[in-house]
């Protein structure tokens, strides 16, 4: 008999499946419309080979009655309260197994008691079985999910298309220009700040993104190497100009760094600082490497004969200035044996003070005038005069031959040239024993020898 009823319910939900898929029954309109708040997940286990329609049959059949006309199967799938039941079955050694989904619209008690009466079932067709409830899915909690992740990539979307803030225009608009000023220097086209091609000193970077992050900070006279090999022009360039490198603190930079050294006339170096690239650094330690710059001279003796880095240098520099910082204080603080003793240090300290930092002595009128002559000549011209000891003319020379003539000259006392007094000059002239250096201006000084005077004809 049960049989009988279990093969007849089978036939009418076959035949109830068939008019909803033709008229699009209520369930399944509930379900497309996602009225579902729970899904019960079972699974279950039959001893013997059954079917999809004898587990459903058994479902509805073995319910029947037992919560009550209120949570009746067949009531709540006719009110849209239950969803289509969804079973899945295979067999294997003689055993079927198989899931069981049903979706419900009722509240979570509700849902609940109707899981635990899916438990009840130990039938299914002719075969003992056994249904285990594995979990009750809120739907709802689902669907927040999905929304909450929903929601952040449309607010995502809405920023990033949104008009940007002032300070972005800002940004946008400064970078813009920043590129503009980038130019293209020398027959290889290397990325160059505006000022390169007249400024007296330039400082050469690795790359285009280096020079991009100095014109972001005011700096406009660096040039990037781009590249492993030192172009040509970064050569000629380092001859005729005060050249400072400034390069990554990685072991790409200590390498550039070592050929920049050997094949180009560096007078300085400053590096980013240790693991850092050079164009990721703030204006603030841009500033802060490169006034920790170094000579040449000093890098490249402890870099190639030493076997010692760069930061090795600085370390040593600043273990020496805080050591000489605290021999001050330790000074400073020790207390006075009498008053001559007092005046005697203040003697000591006054003639140590001239000997580190003596003050530039300012020419005499009668100086200036023994070269008056000369320089009203040299103004009215690009030349340069060389004088003797008793202002004979050594040479006349062109003052873009003026570095180049030098080594060929000597018993020269004074320089007379209408162009710009560079430190690179003042080292060249101060080695060859002038006395006198003559120019229209001044650019970049920072060393100025006690034997050489510098005069600029506003002077």
């Amino acid at each position: 008999m049960k049989r009988k009823r279990t093969v007849l319910q089978h036939i009418l939900s076959e035949k109830q499946k068939f008019e909803k898929r033709k008229v699009g029954g209520n369930m399944s309109a509930k379900d497309d419309f996602g009225t579902t708040k729970y899904v019960i997940y079972a699974e279950f286990e039959a001893n013997g080979v059954v079917e999809r329609p004898d587990v459903v049959g058994a479902i509805f059949g073995q319910t029947e009655g037992l919560l009550g006309d209120d949570l009746d199967l067949r009531e709540l799938q006719k009110t849209g309260r239950i969803g289509r039941i969804k079973v899945e079955v295979h067999t294997k050694a003689g055993k079927t197994y198989g899931t069981i989904t049903v979706p419900s619209s009722l509240d979570r008690v509700e849902t609940a008691i109707l899981a635990a009466a899916l438990e009840t079932i130990d039938r299914v067709g002719p075969c003992e079985a056994r249904i285990k409830v594995i979990k009750i899915e809120d739907v709802r909690a689902t669907k927040r999910k999905y929304i909450i992740e929903r929601a952040k990539e449309i607010l995502e979307t809405l920023m990033e298309e949104e008009i940007p803030e002032s300070q972005e225009l800002t940004e946008e608009v400064k970078k813009a220009v920043r590129a503009k000023e980038l130019i293209e220097y020398g027959p290889e086209k290397l990325p160059a700040g505006p000022h390169v091609p007249f400024s007296d000193s330039i400082i050469v970077v690795e790359g285009r993104a280096d020079v991009l992050n100095l014109l972001k900070h005011g700096i406009k006279n660096a040039i990037a190497v781009e590249g492993t090999s030192v172009p040509e022009t970064i050569i000629r360039l380092s001859k005729e100009r005060i050249v400072t490198a400034f390069t990554d603190g990685d072991r790409g930079g200590e390498l550039i760094l070592k050929e920049l050294l050997q094949v180009a006339d560096i007078d300085y170096v400053a590096r980013a600082p240790e693991g850092k690239e050079v164009e990721e650094l703030t204006k603030k330690e841009i500033i802060k490497a490169l006034r920790s710059k170094v000579p040449a001279e000093q890098v490249i003796n402890e870099l190639f004969y030493k076997g010692k880095s760069f930061y090795d240098l600085i370390k040593e520099k600043e273990r020496e200035k805080s050591e000489e910082t605290r021999k001050e204080e330790v000074r400073v603080e020790k207390p006075p044996v009498a008053v001559k003793e007092e005046g005697k240090e203040a003697r000591v300290e006054q003639k140590r003070e001239e000997r580190f930092i003596k003050p530039i002595q300012v020419p005499k009128a009668a100086e200036l005038e023994k070269f008056k002559e000369f320089v009203e000549k040299v103004k009215n011209n690009s030349m340069a005069i060389l004088l003797d000891e008793d202002r004979n003319v050594i040479a006349e020379i062109p003052v873009r031959d003026l570095l180049s003539s030098l080594n060929d000259k000597e018993g020269i006392h004074a320089i007379i040239f209408n162009g710009i007094i560079t430190q690179r000059l003042i080292d060249i002239v101060s080695e060859k024993g002038v006395k006198y250096l003559i120019g229209a201006r001044k650019a970049n000084v920072v060393r100025r020898p006690v034997d050489l005077k510098i005069i600029t004809f506003a002077e």
